[in-house]
């Protein structure tokens, strides 16, 4: 990434940035499909950018029906908070974009939220296909405003908010979810909605475990509780390099987070795990996977919350 590329510096070359990325194959209409009578208006009247769909009549721009749309901040800017995003490993707090770029911190806290929309993995292909194995693994941070009214200091792991992550080793690839209990309740379901069940499970010994050999192919487990964190092929040392990068984030980069955000965060840290050196992605390839992601999906700000994380 280069902070002098002009996408960073002009809204005109930014828009252009954008329209080759998102328009690769050809201009189409955002509003009914049509491919074939999409045509730039170019007279003095109209705006740079500014696309009619002979089809449907309707009038568009490249940032229509994406989370881009609708939003008065110059697309430059745009650009470089999603370049930003996509290169800082343990993330790019919301007061530092807004001092960058010259926006208000209700700006950046809006524009970041739209980003990490983009960074939202929707894909549900089972893990583990092939026999693989698949890790499986929880962390805490933060406070949960469910139990914080009545949980004691003694039971302070019921008052943090929980996150259970699955690894496919055999991609690299991660999946992480905000959950409400860590319980084999809570768990199953998302293990049955996303991993295969010819995969093999590596967990540590946790009760709520303890059943997935009749689940899955195999089961493969580490006795944290006795120190034993590796043991051949059963370990979950993969999701633990995982959470020590969320968490450090989280911690050290945006310091609070509601509830109510916590699944965008996970969703931004799981995304650049999954587009990460290490797989050979670099931070202009992960930069426009984002804006690759950014398109069909918006974000309002009465949907994001006007409660800041």
């Amino acid at each position: 990434m280069n902070l002098t590329d002009p996408i960073f510096n002009d809204a005109d070359a930014a828009r252009e940035y954008l329209e080759a990325s998102r328009w690769a194959n050809g201009v189409f209409c955002p509003h009914c499909g049509g491919t074939e009578k999409c045509k730039r208006l170019e007279g003095s009247k109209h705006r740079p950018g500014l696309f009619q769909c002979g089809d449907c009549r309707k009038q568009f721009t490249v940032t229509v029906g994406t989370v881009f749309e609708r939003s008065k901040v110059p697309l430059n800017k745009w650009m470089l908070a999603t370049f930003l995003m996509a290169s800082s490993k343990k993330g790019y707090s919301a007061h530092q974009l807004h001092r960058t770029i010259g926006v208000t911190y209700k700006t950046a806290w809006f524009m970041f939220h739209r980003i990490r929309e983009a960074m939202r993995n929707d894909d549900k292909t089972p893990m583990g296909s092939g026999g693989g194995i698949v890790e499986s693994d929880e962390t805490f941070i933060g406070k949960d405003p469910k139990f914080t009214r009545y949980a004691k200091n003694k039971l302070g792991y019921r008052q943090k908010m929980k996150v259970l992550a699955l690894v496919d080793r055999t991609t690299g690839k991660i999946r992480n979810m905000v959950i409400d209990h860590v319980s084999r309740k809570d768990i199953d379901p998302i293990l049955k909605e996303n991993v295969a069940r010819e995969a093999r499970m590596s967990t540590d010994e946790a009760s709520y475990y303890r059943h997935l050999d009749g689940m899955f192919a195999g089961h493969l487990t580490v006795n944290h509780g006795a120190g034993e964190y590796g043991r051949g092929e059963a370990h979950t040392n993969t999701l633990e390099g995982y959470f020590s990068i969320f968490k450090r984030g989280m911690k050290g980069i945006y310091q609070h987070c509601g509830r109510q955000h916590l699944h965008r965060y996970t969703a931004e840290f799981a995304f650049r795990y999954n587009h990460r050196i290490a797989l050979d992605v670099d931070d202009t390839m992960r930069a426009n996977a984002i804006l690759k992601g950014a398109e069909g999906r918006r974000l309002t700000y009465r949907r994001a919350d006007s409660i800041f994380a």
